[in-house]
């Protein structure tokens, strides 16, 4: 009996296929439908650890419904229904092979290209004088290849992606003017609850009538970094870090126990105490970002849960 999700091997009514992501299973049916089970796999150093967390997996698809729903005025989305809390079924779409990611202050990534000289990222440029975790006078999109299993994400500029024909420039715009919307929704969102979007990553398909939707996640506590807004600017003037609200502290208890994914080291083994610290943080991201209550989905048989709710609802599907 399974307590947490770190695998499935389904077999739903009319599936044609499946594809396992680090963290999500893809189930492909027939009629235009995706099944994306949300597990409780975590990676760090673009490693999965041997040990899933409880109700991580509801957090994410908790999450990403919540912004999906909060923002269906700007842009269409894949996601029908959430038959289970781990599961969101949404239309097939044919993803485009970028990912849109903005960001709204000189952190993580970007930060450690601008303190290494560099004062261009994706082909934009950098303003000279900027510190650890300063805020773009305006935000800036740096998008990245999606990268094959086992590859890491790369950064490529706007021209590049027209230039090699990823993208069309007409359809380039638009994902574009999309993600600027979404990141200032999300921004919106985040100060009703006292955090700053600090950046985040938007992935877009087009579904079988041709339009361009919002597809994966969105605004979740792994494609996005948040800050605590109170006390920002004095953190900034002080020199201090920040206060987050990201997995961050998962890779901290690595590098501290001596693994950052490199050649040679060993993953640490992981105490039960530890991993039900990473599930009591991943409910306190929930609360904070959402503003809800979080209410554990019953966790017996979770798998037996999860394919007896999304066959349940596939036999009612009218479509």
């Amino acid at each position: 009996m399974s307590q947490v999700i770190n695998s499935t091997n389904f077999q739903f009514p009319g599936q044609t296929g499946k594809y396992d992501g680090k963290v999500r299973d893809v189930y492909y049916l027939d009629n235009d439908l995706l099944v994306m089970v949300v597990s409780d796999r975590i990676s760090a150093f673009d490693v999965i650890l041997p040990k899933g967390i409880p109700f991580k997996g509801q957090v994410l698809s908790q999450v990403a419904t919540k912004f999906m729903k909060a923002t269906e005025d700007i842009v269409p989305n894949w996601l029908i229904a959430t038959p289970d809390p781990n599961v969101m079924v949404g239309k097939k779409c044919t993803p485009y092979m970028v990912e849109m990611v903005i960001r709204g202050y000189v952190t993580g990534h970007a930060w450690r290209e601008y303190r290494d000289g560099k004062r261009m990222i994706s082909g934009v440029p950098m303003p000279e004088g900027l510190r650890e975790h300063d805020r773009f006078p305006a935000p800036i999109i740096t998008p990245a290849t999606k990268a094959e299993a086992g590859d890491h994400d790369e950064d490529i500029s706007r021209e590049e992606i027209i230039s090699r024909g990823i993208v069309a420039e007409v359809e380039y715009e638009q994902l574009e003017k999309y993600t600027r919307a979404l990141y200032q929704r999300g921004t919106e969102l985040a100060a009703e609850k006292g955090l700053i979007l600090v950046d985040t990553k938007y992935e877009f398909g087009k579904d079988s009538d041709g339009n361009i939707v919002l597809i994966d996640e969105i605004h979740t506590p792994d494609s996005s970094r948040y800050f605590y807004a109170e006390g920002y600017e004095e953190r900034q003037a002080a020199g201090e870090e920040q206060k987050q609200l990201s997995k961050e502290f998962v890779r901290q208890w690595l590098i501290a126990n001596g693994f950052q994914g490199l050649e040679g080291q060993s993953m640490p083994e992981i105490p039960a105490d530890f991993v039900e610290s990473v599930t009591d943080r991943y409910i306190e991201l929930f609360e904070k970002i959402t503003g809800d209550s979080f209410e554990r989905a019953e966790s017996g048989d979770v798998l037996k849960r999860v394919e007896d709710n999304v066959n349940n609802f596939l036999a009612n599907y009218q479509g």
